[in-house]
C-alpha cells in the first residue's frame, strides 16, 4: 500500500490509483513477458512437467522490489496451467476462516495468489502450513470445552506467494515454497521492449530514441516506464506532437522532475540529508526515517533498492553510507572522512572478492 507522499512521486515503484491503465498493459503469456529471463526458462519447464503429470504446479515465491511484475507472472502461470486464479492479500486475511473459505472453493489445480504474503497474521501461517503440505485444512470448531478439531480435505492447488521483504517470513512458511523465484530490476534494453509494446497498445507513436531516453529515466521497473510514458504521451498530446522522441520525452520528464537518471526530488532530498547532515554517514535508518518524515518500511521498500543497486548508497552494519556515486550525482566532493569510509569499504569488498 503507498503512503501519501509516495503516491504522488512519478518514479514510485507501488501501484497507485492513477495505475488503472496498468492491467491492460500487462503480458498475457509467458512469450510475450520481457525481461526475467531465467526466470521465465525455468518457469516454462516447471509448467509443461506440471501439465504433463496433470498435477498442481509446487508452491511459489516471487520476491524483489515492487512493480517488477509479480502479480503479472502469478497470472501469467495460472493461464499457462490452464487453470482458476483467485487472488488476496496478506493484510485482508485477518481470520482463518477467511482463509478457510477461500481454500475450500479452490478447484483441482487451481492458483490461489497471496500478495504482502509477509503481513499475514501468525494465526493464519498456521492454517497454512498443513494446507500446503498436505493440502489438508485443520479447524477448530466451537469455544470452549465444547470445541472440537476438524479436518477438511483440500484438492491439491498451487500457492503463489509474492513479497517485497522476503526476510520477514517465517522459516517454515518460506521453507514450503518449492520454487523460489527472485525477480531482478531490468536493463535499459528490456524496458525499451516494454515501451515500445505499450506505445502499440497505447496507439502512441513513440520512436526509438524516444522510448531509450524514458528507459533510462524508469529505475529498471516497468510499472515507472509504463506510467512515465503516459504522463509524456500528455505532454505531447497538449503540444499537439505526433510523436515521442528524445527532445519531448526529456522535457516532459524534466518537468516531472524525473532527471537523467531517474532520480526524483525525494530520492535527491534522501541524498542531501545524508552528504549535508551526516557528512556522508554512516547514519541509521530510523534516523534518516525521522528526519525526512517517511516510514522505514516507505525508505528500505521504495527509495534504497535502486539507489543501492546503482551504488548512490552504501548499506553498511553501521548504517547508511553515501556512496561514490551519490557525491558525484550531488555534485559534492566527499569530506575526507567519507573518504577513508569509501576506500575502506572499497578495500572490504576487495579482499571479499579475493578470498572467493
Amino acid at each position: 500500500m503507498s503512503t501519501s507522499s509516495e503516491a504522488m512521486r512519478a518514479v514510485s515503484p507501488g501501484l497507485s490509483e492513477t495505475d488503472a491503465a496498468e492491467a491492460s498493459l500487462r503480458p498475457q503469456s509467458l512469450a510475450e513477458f520481457v525481461g526475467q529471463q531465467t526466470i521465465r526458462e525455468n518457469l516454462s519447464v516447471f509448467i509443461a512437467a506440471a501439465r504433463a503429470r496433470h498435477e498442481a504446479l509446487d508452491h511459489v515465491l516471487l520476491h524483489g522490489p515492487p512493480g517488477l511484475g509479480k502479480t503479472t507472472l502469478a497470472q501469467i502461470i495460472a493461464r499457462e496451467l490452464g487453470v482458476g486464479f483467485r487472488a488476496t492479500s496478506g493484510p485482508v486475511l485477518q481470520r482463518a476462516g477467511d482463509l478457510a473459505a477461500i481454500l475450500t472453493n479452490l478447484q483441482p489445480r487451481d492458483v490461489l495468489f497471496i500478495d504482502e504474503i509477509h503481513r499475514l497474521q501468525p494465526a493464519i501461517e498456521e492454517v497454512l502450513y498443513p494446507a500446503m503440505e498436505d493440502f489438508q485444512l485443520d479447524l477448530i470448531i466451537g469455544e470452549g470445552p465444547g470445541a472440537r478439531s476438524i479436518r477438511i480435505d483440500l484438492p491439491p492447488f498451487t500457492l503463489i506467494g509474492a513479497t517485497t521483504r522476503a526476510g520477514l517470513l517465517a522459516t517454515p512458511l518460506r521453507e514450503r515454497f518449492g520454487i523460489p523465484l527472485r525477480l531482478v530490476f531490468y536493463t535499459p534494453a528490456e524496458l525499451e521492449m516494454i515501451l515500445s509494446r505499450a506505445a502499440r497498445l497505447l496507439n502512441v507513436v513513440l520512436t526509438k530514441e524516444g522510448a531509450a531516453e524514458i528507459a533510462r529515466r524508469s529505475r529498471g521497473t516497468p510499472r515507472i516506464a509504463g506510467r512515465l510514458l503516459r504522463r509524456v504521451r500528455d505532454f505531447a498530446l497538449v503540444q499537439g506532437a505526433h510523436a515521442i522522441d528524445r527532445t519531448l520525452a526529456d522535457a516532459a520528464l524534466a518537468r516531472l522532475e524525473v532527471d537523467r537518471l531517474g532520480l526524483d526530488a525525494m530520492d535527491l532530498k534522501y541524498l542531501s540529508r545524508i552528504a549535508e547532515h551526516h557528512g556522508g554517514g554512516p547514519v541509521g535508518i530510523e534516523t534518516l526515517a525521522a528526519a525526512l518524515a517517511e516510514t522505514r518500511d516507505t525508505l528500505e521498500d521504495v527509495i534504497e533498492p535502486f539507489l543501492i543497486q546503482e551504488g548512490f548508497v552504501l548499506r553498511t552494519s553501521r548504517g547508511r553510507v553515501l556512496g561514490e556515486v551519490g557525491w558525484r550525482h550531488l555534485g559534492l566532493p566527499p569530506p575526507p572522512r567519507a573518504q577513508l569510509e569509501l576506500d575502506l569499504l572499497a578495500q572490504s569488498r576487495a579482499d571479499e572478492d579475493a578470498e572467493e
